[in-house]
């Protein structure tokens, strides 16, 4: 699958290999050891307390084995002082598809139904070293390949029924948050911080479903409704 360069996304250049963990791992790292200061990740333009949206988003519920490492390394990070994920919010972003009041529920109904015949495979994504962007805390995860894949199809759906995703695949970069930044912070002293963390084992966690949620904000975190689960085949 061919991604692209783009400034507006975090690492702005792809890896070289899309499924080797250690190589993504590796650029994921030099991508951040280039920033100097993280910023405030609530500080976005075209958020607001009353905003809702759809996304296709893959949580991790009953993923143990990810939930233990992420709060593992929470707990390691606690100085820093940043906005925790809490287990049941850790999720892989995939794409926004609109706001809401811009979309009805008829609408998504027929989203989710198209999209049941065309969704991928079933995988496993590895939550591999830690490292960050520039407003978050975050895995690298790996392979890519089968994200993509399930990111292409499901755009491919929504574009054919007049909804398309807001980035196209050729930008998407997979990962995993478990701590956004609050404030605008010295990206040294968390590459510090992280850097003892990045030799823990990688921990795997079952992609067996999608879910068309919708999401808002709630305080400093996250939270979500799931309007449509579909099963990977």
């Amino acid at each position: 699958m061919q991604l692209v360069a783009d400034p507006g996304v975090f690492p702005p250049a792809p890896p070289s290999d899309l499924d080797h963990a250690s190589v993504i791992a590796a650029h994921d790292w030099a991508a951040f050891d280039q920033v100097e200061e993280m910023n405030n990740h609530w500080d976005r333009p075209g958020w607001a307390g009353n905003t809702r949206a759809y996304y296709w988003m893959l949580t991790f519920p009953g993923a143990t084995a990810l939930i233990d490492h992420a709060r593992q390394c929470q707990s390691a990070l606690s100085h820093l002082s940043l906005d925790s994920i809490d287990e049941d919010g850790l999720h892989l972003t995939l794409g926004r598809i609109g706001r809401v009041g811009e979309i009805t529920e008829r609408q998504l109904d027929v989203l989710a139904a198209t999209a049941s015949a065309s969704v991928a495979e079933a995988f496993t994504l590895n939550a591999i070293p830690l490292t960050a962007s520039r407003g978050a805390v975050r895995y690298s995860v790996a392979p890519w390949t089968p994200v993509l894949r399930l990111h292409a199809a499901l755009a491919a759906v929504g574009t054919g029924l007049g909804l398309p995703m807001r980035q196209p695949t050729s930008i998407l970069r997979p990962h995993l948050g478990i701590a956004y930044c609050n404030r605008p912070l010295s990206a040294r002293a968390v590459r510090d911080a992280i850097r003892p963390l990045r030799d823990l084992d990688a921990a795997a966690a079952s992609v067996q479903q999608v879910q068309l949620v919708e999401l808002r904000r709630e305080g400093h975190n996250y939270r979500w409704d799931v309007v449509h689960s579909l099963a990977l085949r």
